[in-house]
């Protein structure tokens, strides 16, 4: 894999490939906004998109996409299964819907969202059946931890190729990137800038006034040199493009481990196995 452009990709366990850096349509809510941002991103060379059936969005997605009359080959699509309909038939029946407001009728990428303790090994058969019928191409899990894998990998028939968590210089999980990576799990980051939280942080400032690139950037390009898929969002087209704009620079080995030592364990979003036990985010 190289870092030289947003146009290379990541091969997965199952031999398809995922764009090295994807975008994030979380909390976009309107189809004027989903229109200016997803024009914007594709503009700056993004192919991947990212949503989920939380985020109530997919149809707007969908209606962009073709209002866009980008080739369908030309894009990746993620979407995620929500908790309240995970459980064997109820994903499959709730994926034909996602199908239908993304108005395609495959997903590039399927995740469920957050474990879920009672429909923990019926929703993962779920995703594999739709694999195997061709309604998905690959298949994967967000929020999941090491203990959530390794339970899975008692009963599946395949394993996920994703595991989409939130990850960022002030949680990094090196124990859970280094499981993923050892098991052949690409590591996506969401919520790669930490709600913003680590921006103001003077280190990643100060690398980035070495590089002339902001703290976004640097943050950003650390976590693809570790080899995560970072999932940046934003409404702000140039945001969208300085977000893109990570692959004229690298990181050296002492500014990488700099930003390792930023780790502080802290969570911007849900603890997952609170998720698991509970069957819903709090």
């Amino acid at each position: 894999m190289t870092l030289s452009s947003i146009t290379a990709t990541h091969t997965l366990a199952d031999g398809n490939t995922l764009p090295i850096l994807g975008f994030g349509t979380y909390l976009i809510k309107d189809q004027a906004a989903m229109d200016t941002t997803i024009q914007a991103a594709f503009d700056a060379g993004y192919r991947l998109f990212d949503t989920a059936m939380l985020y109530r969005n997919e149809d707007l997605l969908g209606t962009t996409l073709k209002q866009l009359a980008l080739p369908r080959t030309d894009l990746q699509l993620t979407s995620k299964v929500a908790e309240v309909v995970q459980g064997y038939d109820q994903t499959l029946k709730a994926v034909e819907g996602s199908l239908k407001r993304l108005q395609t009728d495959y997903l590039d990428l399927l995740l469920i969202h957050w474990p879920v303790r009672v429909h923990f090994f019926e929703t993962w058969r779920a995703l594999e059946k739709l694999k195997a019928d061709g309604k998905v191409r690959s298949i994967g899990v967000s929020n999941y931890t090491v203990a959530h894998l390794e339970l899975l990998a008692t009963q599946a028939h395949e394993m996920p190729v994703v595991n989409q968590v939130e990850y960022h210089p002030y949680l990094n999980q090196q124990a859970l990137l280094d499981y993923d990576t050892d098991h052949h799990i690409l590591t996506e980051a969401w919520s790669p800038l930490g709600h913003h939280t680590v921006l103001a942080n003077p280190m990643l400032q100060k690398i980035g006034a070495h590089h002339q690139k902001s703290p976004a950037q640097v943050t950003l390009r650390w976590e693809l040199q570790h080899g995560l898929l970072p999932i940046p969002k934003s409404q702000h087209p140039a945001r969208i493009a300085e977000n893109a704009a990570v692959f004229d620079f690298e990181l050296t080995a002492d500014e990488m481990s700099m930003i390792d030592l930023l780790n502080q364990n802290q969570r911007t979003g849900n603890e997952p196995e609170i998720v698991y036990e509970t069957g819903k985010q709090y």
